[in-house]
């Protein structure tokens, strides 16, 4: 799925929606900065095998899209913080339902 696709008013709104959090690590970031703020190498530590590479390109993709806020402080060195915004927030606590219905589609998957 293309960002394009997250930014046109003539898709379906499910697909507007997964367009924003497609990604093999977009929904983990969500999942972290739900607890508070984080620092970039926080993050990383959290989900190894995620490169700094891909890590900056999706909370850069996030924070275009309204999901995330990047914080400087004007310190040496420089600190970077991330957070929800309130509209991350908002699809944090939606992707909740989603998430529930991912786990008893495994227990279903293990019981077979």
């Amino acid at each position: 799925m293309t960002r394009g696709r997250a930014q046109d008013p003539n898709v379906c709104g499910v697909t507007a929606a997964i367009a924003v959090i497609d990604g093999k690590w977009k929904t983990s970031l969500l999942w972290l900065l739900e607890s508070g703020p984080h620092r970039p190498g926080e993050l990383r530590r959290r989900l190894p095998g995620l490169s700094e590479k891909v890590l900056t390109q999706a909370l850069r993709e996030m924070e275009e899209d309204g999901l995330v806020h990047r914080e400087v402080y004007d310190v040496l060195p420089l600190k970077t913080v991330y957070s929800l915004t309130p509209f991350g927030r908002e699809l944090s606590e939606l992707l909740g339902p989603l998430s529930d219905w991912g786990h008893r589609r495994l227990e279903r998957l293990v019981a077979r």
